[in-house]
């Protein structure tokens, strides 16, 4: 069989993970439908066309797909056509978040042919993976991209057995991170912040500070921020990004699975 047309899916805080997605998706296709779960959340399903390969792309979130994101995903509904699953994490561990992708997307009705994990910069501590993805990670991703592509080639969905990726079917428990980051006094009131997080954990009335129940910590406020007032702060987050940079100091590179 082959795809002309591809619909890339991914959310993306820091813009990492859509650097990853596109670098991919260049070189499987050119008419490509784009969802960006960030900016227009997905609250109603959506019949992915038949003739269109889907790209998925997630950041790892303390070893799992962002929760918002779960519920999006399962929006997406397929009939038998591939998937491509990527995994985007700041050098730390994916744990069970690619075998957790590529189960929503089975359970969904698509068969996922290739599947990766990727490095970039963290997205909290920017010291560990900086500068990533970088040459080589770029290299790596069109080598898989180009994989992929050769798979779909010859794809049909009644020889579909499932892939194997890493992971731990009996997901780890989503972690919660205690640091959250919050304004400073370069805070001009522009409110960008609230319109950009996506759990909603800034008010107008007080953009400065973070609800710390439902903040994610995925730093879409400090990307976003054209004051760049916002950022993680304060003696706890210093001690922990000395112990986090020593831990994650090694330099980690893409795994990648692919069906039989």
């Amino acid at each position: 069989m082959s795809f002309d047309k591809a619909t890339q899916v991914y959310f993306s805080p820091s813009g990492n993970t859509e650097k990853v997605i596109k670098a991919a998706s260049s070189r499987i296709c050119n008419d490509i439908t784009e969802y960006n779960l960030l900016k227009t959340p997905l609250t109603e399903d959506i019949q992915i066309s038949g003739d269109s390969v889907l790209i998925v792309a997630m950041p790892a979130y303390a070893g799992r797909i962002p929760e918002p994101c779960v519920s999006m995903i399962n929006h997406l509904k397929g009939s038998k056509q591939p998937a491509i699953a990527i995994i985007v994490y700041g050098n730390r561990d994916y744990e069970d978040a690619l075998i957790e992708l590529k189960d929503l997307l089975e359970a969904n009705d698509f068969c996922v042919v290739g599947a990766g994990a990727f490095i970039a910069q963290h997205s909290i501590f920017p010291q560990v993976a900086a500068g990533r993805p970088d040459e080589n990670d770029l290299r790596l991703i069109a080598e898989f991209a180009d994989h992929c592509s050769k798979l779909l080639s010859t794809f049909s969905p009644d020889c579909y057995m499932t892939i194997k990726v890493k992971g731990n079917s009996q997901y780890i428990k989503p972690g919660k991170v205690p640091l959250k980051p919050k304004g400073d006094s370069k805070c001009n009131g522009s409110c960008i912040c609230v319109d950009i997080c996506p759990t909603h954990s800034i008010s107008a009335e007080h953009p400065k500070k973070t609800n710390k129940e439902t903040c994610i910590s995925c730093g879409a406020c400090i990307h976003a921020c054209p004051m760049n007032a916002r950022a993680f702060h304060g003696f706890m987050y210093k001690l922990a990004t000395n112990e986090f940079i020593k831990s994650c100091a090694e330099y980690k590179t893409p795994e990648t699975f692919y069906i039989d």
